[in-house]
């Protein structure tokens, strides 16, 4: 990977995220502006969810042995899970995925024909054990926050659930100014790693191919979770290196292995299908795709600092202090970058990933403007400051990837 666009060294000299070998391998953590980037994204999700007809949930990190002996990740998934955990006469786990507990809230209240679909989302906590020698950055940790979703479904609705979830993984990634490098549909293959249940594979694959009808895609075996087939949206890094970062999958194995059912309008019980989907994947190498995407300079409603003042001398600083009051007050992320942090030419340089910079000379700080320059290098030239905040704060809500519009 090219260390211009390499996210381990940009996380760093960015102040976006580290790791201590106190704290282990692979379990990095998030300096402040990192944390700005990754809170913006999970409410982005979590709006967007919304929008969409998910209801969100909590769920805890561990979970007992018994429950992945039920999903069948323990006889097919114990390789990728930390050793369990002994508490009295029990045995806990840190969770490998969330979908066990998803199930388990699902199977807790009785459910009608009527209530279907039923989206339940949740951004959690799960944990993978990793080889050492894989671990790199954000792109392979131990410690993963996902955006998981499950959608419990009628039969008949499965295929159109699997398509509303392709819909808003693509427009997550318009809003996010990245692309896809190509959809797989991920089969099984030849190891024992799989659900033994050939009629189960026909099924859901049969459905996924109707999901992807009218999208390129290829076709991969080997590729497949272990309880059945699923869509991945390939990304590439600078390098050309793939890696997955969304998924729907249709899943008839965990509703047959929980007992899920819905009341029909029949009276009867019925098994529903469970479409599991992933918009951004896991929260980390969203954050290592976007960082390496976009160079740091990250799309003005996603970027740690939005705006940054510079006060061309003392004399200006207060105005300075009042623009950075005033743009917080409006939402916005502002800081002021003073003469004690060098000349106005070191201190723009400094600022380059930034989106805007409002310069404060003395003719500025008279007339409530500001001097505005863009990360581009474009300069608009003086603009009132309430004019500028209601620019910014317009950008930024509507996720524009352009910075600057005719008025």
């Amino acid at each position: 990977m090219s260390a211009v666009h390499d996210h381990r060294r940009l996380g760093r000299e960015l102040d976006l995220f580290d790791t201590d070998p106190l704290m282990g391998a692979g379990l990095p953590y998030w300096l402040p502006d990192g944390a700005v980037v990754r809170h913006a994204l999970e409410e982005y999700v979590r709006e967007a969810e919304r929008a969409a007809g998910y209801r969100h949930v909590y769920s805890p990190v561990l979970g007992k042995r018994e429950l992945y002996e039920i999903s069948g990740h323990w006889s097919h998934y114990s390789d990728d899970m930390f050793p369990p955990m002994r508490l009295g006469a029990e045995e806990v786990v840190l969770r490998p995925s969330l979908c066990p507990h998803h199930a388990l809230i699902y199977r807790s209240r009785s459910h009608s024909y009527r209530e279907l679909p039923f989206r339940m989302a949740e951004l959690g906590g799960m944990y993978r054990s990793e080889l050492s020698g894989v671990l790199g950055g954000l792109t392979r940790v131990r410690s993963i926050q996902l955006n998981d979703a499950h959608i419990f479904c009628t039969l008949e609705q499965a295929v159109e659930e699997a398509r509303g979830a392709l819909e808003l993984i693509g427009r997550a990634y318009a809003d996010l100014g990245i692309r896809a490098a190509r959809y797989r549909l991920s089969l099984p293959g030849e190891s024992g790693k799989y659900v033994a249940d050939p009629e189960l594979w026909r099924r859901a694959t049969a459905l996924l191919r109707q999901a992807l009808d009218g999208i390129v895609h290829e076709e991969a075996e080997g590729e497949a979770a272990f309880y059945g087939p699923k869509i991945d949206v390939q990304i590439q890094d600078p390098a050309g290196r793939e890696s997955t970062l969304s998924t729907v999958q249709i899943d008839f194995h965990q509703p047959e292995r929980f007992d899920l059912h819905y009341i029909g309008a029949d009276g009867a019980k019925h098994r529903p299908v469970m479409v599991h989907r992933s918009v951004i994947g896991s929260v980390e190498r969203a954050v290592a795709h976007l960082v390496e995407e976009h160079g740091g300079a990250f799309p003005a409603w996603l970027a740690p600092v939005q705006l940054v003042v510079l006060p061309v001398g003392r004399e200006q600083e207060e105005q300075a202090h009042t623009v950075v009051r005033r743009a917080l007050a409006h939402g916005l992320r502002a800081e002021l970058a003073g003469p004690e942090h060098g000349t106005l030419g070191a201190r723009v340089r400094a600022a380059r990933l930034v989106p805007y910079l409002a310069v404060i000379g003395e003719r500025e700080a008279e007339g409530d403007c500001a001097a505005v320059r863009l990360r581009d290098g474009r300069r608009p030239g003086a603009v009132p400051v309430e004019e500028l905040l209601r620019r910014i704060g317009a950008v930024a809500g509507a996720r524009a990837a352009e910075l600057w519009t005719a008025a």
